[in-house]
């Protein structure tokens, strides 16, 4: 692990661009003292921002060591992504993840435009040897902790080959974060038997199982994703955005109806003062915000991937997601495991 983490910001992407992103920027420097900072944007409306912030946090310290790189143009959250690619070498998405390519970043951090991010990514960085595509992949709360699911939303149209190269790397992503030395993989289907799902789904189940060097649980069903059956659980990029998208709507549900019923009485407020411990837990864990920050693996370098509604707080998860992945050398982690096991 390098003693100096030095990670690019897109920081004009999202829908609050420099105004979450910048006082999230300054808040993670605090945080971690061997992490340095590059603010790509247009310089002009990213000075005043950093100049306010730093005003709340005097110390030089924080001061020398995040730096602003000029890009004067923006992706928008619509744009294609083969649009991107031809006419937005200027911007500041391009600009952050070329900053990794040149070796001047060890990592980029986008809430910017998904598609676009993507096909930047596969331009600049490259896919590591035995990958086609990368996947999204992000960890999700369970009964025995967490778990993660990829593909959420890279590829949403996979082949049984696809899959089977999403299955490796959350496995060996799982095994780097959370030190599960055998992490179980499942195939999200319509149901647990051999014969169920689509030809796609059954040929990658058969190629995951026949692999060998996997911890294969077989299939499992939606109502699974949660209950820490298996810890990773694989699926196409269509299937999981559907299925991450619906958690957090319910998981927004759940505390909207909680606020609502704890604040209809004083009897109900007050067993919600007493309850609050045992609530905060319950919210902490379920609160997808707070896994804010997906990375896109498979690539030749470390990109992650803020939900483009983050606020400062959540903007500041996704460069912990980086600072973590650097400091675990992920990319060389999932090279070394494909050179072992894919073909």
């Amino acid at each position: 692990m390098s003693d100096s983490i030095c990670i690019a910001l897109d920081a004009m992407g999202g829908d609050f661009g420099p105004r979450v992103i910048i006082p999230a920027s300054v808040d993670a420097l605090k945080r971690h003292p061997q992490l340095t900072l590059k603010l790509v944007g247009q310089k002009s409306v990213l000075s005043p921002v950093l100049e306010k912030s730093l005003g709340k946090h005097p110390a030089a310290a924080i001061a020398d060591r995040i730096t602003i790189v000029n890009a004067d143009n923006i992706i928008a959250n619509d744009e294609k992504p083969s649009y991107a690619l031809r006419k937005r070498g200027d911007s500041s998405m391009f600009r952050a993840i070329s900053l990794v390519a040149e070796g001047q970043a060890q990592a980029c951090v986008s809430a910017g435009n998904t598609g676009a991010l993507m096909a930047l990514g596969r331009f600049s960085l490259k896919m590591l040897p035995g990958i086609d595509r990368p996947a999204i992949i992000t960890a999700i709360p369970s009964a025995q902790g967490v778990s993660y699911m990829l593909d959420l939303g890279a590829n949403v149209d996979c082949s049984a080959e696809h899959l089977l190269q999403f299955a490796v790397m959350g496995s060996v992503m799982t095994r780097a974060v959370e030190g599960i030395e055998q992490p179980r993989i499942g195939l999200l289907n319509v149901g647990e038997e051999e014969n169920k799902g689509n030809e796609q789904v059954k040929l990658a189940s058969r190629l995951i199982r026949e692999h060998g060097g996997l911890n294969y649980q077989g299939f499992v069903e939606g109502d699974d994703i949660f209950t820490g059956k298996v810890d990773v659980v694989v699926c196409d990029g269509f299937v999981g955005n559907i299925a991450l998208k619906s958690s957090e709507g319910v998981a927004r549900l759940i505390g909207s109806q909680m606020r609502s019923s704890f604040s209809a009485s004083l009897l109900r407020r007050f067993t919600a003062w007493l309850a609050a411990p045992i609530l905060g837990e319950i919210r902490s864990h379920i609160d997808p915000a707070r896994r804010n920050g997906a990375s896109l693996l498979g690539l030749q370098g470390i990109v992650v991937k803020s939900h483009g509604a983050a606020n400062s707080t959540c903007f500041g998860f996704a460069i912990d997601q980086a600072v973590a992945e650097v400091s675990m050398d992920l990319p060389g982690s999932i090279n070394r495991e494909l050179e072992s096991q894919i073909n």
